[in-house]
């Protein structure tokens, strides 16, 4: 009898490419290969990238050198963003044998039936601008919250960002489809779900990349409050100019929709947002900020920033920082502007000096952490529904309040994917 072969994955970047990784998992286990951890052997590593950041880059390279030195007669695969945007490049990192773009990578399985160790490095990839199609994905057995993908690409164009060069057009799976992806969910005990996308507002436009849209994110929101087993659900992150006020009111009235938004902002100034090439100005996030707080005063928010964009002066952060201070948002993700290839960005002056950069991240960090306590210490006493996790570190396990509050707590097995009343 042929031995079973073994792959491990380990993923780069966002909860999108978490839901892609686990769909290839669930594919390759479907056509007898074994599952492994990262950190044990396998036959075949899988590294599904990113390539938001350098720091992404960097980290590829990093792990396959490790994998080399572990293992150096298994096969290598990369596949994501990085894949796609700098094929060549990855190939000629040494032990890379297969790199998948994006419109390869679900056929992962024929591809490596057809390599083996030795051969010169395979490259499977295509203009990003002929890629259609849409494939669903989400995470199961990963997490206890399941990540959703119901949309891909982009059809904006951010002067700072790759993702539209890496994942092409924005294209959307059907509210049919999703709302039996959500039900296969249900059936598997999922408690959560996180809807994913790379521009998740964006919902609605068909597989073949058409512009039009042929259905609303509003629309499949609504037919998901409806499905049966599914106790809670998150948007895992929408543009301030696409969340409606429809949304936000139908999330307020939702005993399924958590009361939790991320709402990208990248900066505080009005003048940096146009040189981002940004589809809102600050005042709009402000309205939308106000309009969620007046209906719901304990809703979670958090923020993306960028700190660093050529043309940022120390008046332009001030903007941000005083912008941030004065919204009321939970927490922030705060990005250190790297360049990136092809981008407009590069051609904006005058570029902000590295240590200006990560002196102003430091400043925002250190704003996100007072927000994050503020933000729990007005609960302090509430009583809140947490959903606990099934990680256990240190006899600790942990869970999010519907509101996104992290809680930490004593582990205990008959906890674990149960929605429990919390007080804070």
């Amino acid at each position: 009898m042929e031995k079973r072969r073994s792959v491990a994955f380990h993923t780069l970047g966002c909860k999108l490419n978490f839901s892609e990784t686990s769909t290839l998992s669930r594919m390759l286990e479907e056509d007898g290969f074994e599952k492994k951890e990262f950190d044990d052997l396998a036959d075949v590593y899988v590294i599904n990238t990113c390539s938001v950041t350098d720091n992404a880059d960097k980290e590829c390279r990093q792990i396959v050198r490790r994998i080399q030195r572990k293992s150096p007669e298994s096969l290598v695969v990369i596949t994501g963003c990085y894949a796609q945007l700098k094929p060549k490049e990855i190939s000629e990192i040494p032990g890379v044998d297969l790199v998948l773009g994006a419109a390869e990578k679900f056929n992962i399985t024929k591809h490596l039936k057809e390599l083996s160790k030795g051969d010169s490095t395979k490259i499977s990839s295509c203009d990003i601008e002929e890629i259609t199609g849409f494939n669903a994905s989400f995470s199961l057995n990963d997490r206890t919250r399941t990540f959703l993908k119901v949309q891909d690409g982009c059809d904006y164009s951010c002067s700072f960002c790759t993702i539209p060069m890496a994942r092409g057009k924005s294209r959307s799976d059907s509210i049919e489809n999703a709302v039996k992806n959500a039900q296969k969910l249900a059936t598997s005990g999922v408690k959560e779900i996180v809807l994913t996308g790379v521009n998740l507002g964006d919902f609605g436009k068909g597989p073949d990349g058409n512009k039009k849209h042929e259905e609303s994110f509003f629309d499949l929101v609504k037919e998901l409050d409806k499905v049966d087993g599914i106790e809670r659900y998150r948007i895992s992150s929408i543009e301030p100019n696409l969340l409606t006020n429809d949304i936000i009111s139908f999330v307020a009235e939702s005993s399924k929709f958590m009361p939790h938004f991320h709402i990208p902002l990248q900066s505080g100034s009005n003048k940096i947002l146009a040189l981002m090439r940004r589809r809102y100005q600050r005042e709009l996030y402000a309205e939308r900020v106000e309009l969620i707080k007046k209906l719901m005063p304990h809703c979670g928010i958090g923020v993306d920033v960028i700190v660093g964009f050529p043309g940022e002066t120390d008046e332009d952060f001030k903007d941000t920082f005083d912008f941030l201070h004065s919204l009321e948002v939970s927490y922030l993700h705060v990005f250190t502007y790297s360049e990136r290839a092809n981008t407009r960005a590069l051609d904006i002056k005058p570029v902000v000096p590295v240590n200006v950069r990560h002196e102003r991240n430091k400043q925002l960090r250190n704003l996100s952490y007072m927000k994050m306590q503020y933000f729990t210490n007005q609960h302090l006493g509430q009583e809140r529904k947490v959903l606990f996790e099934d990680h256990k570190k240190n006899s600790m396990m942990e869970g999010y309040t519907d509101n996104y509050i992290r809680i930490s707590a004593p582990y205990n097995d008959e906890w674990t994917n149960k929605v429990m009343p919390w007080t804070i």
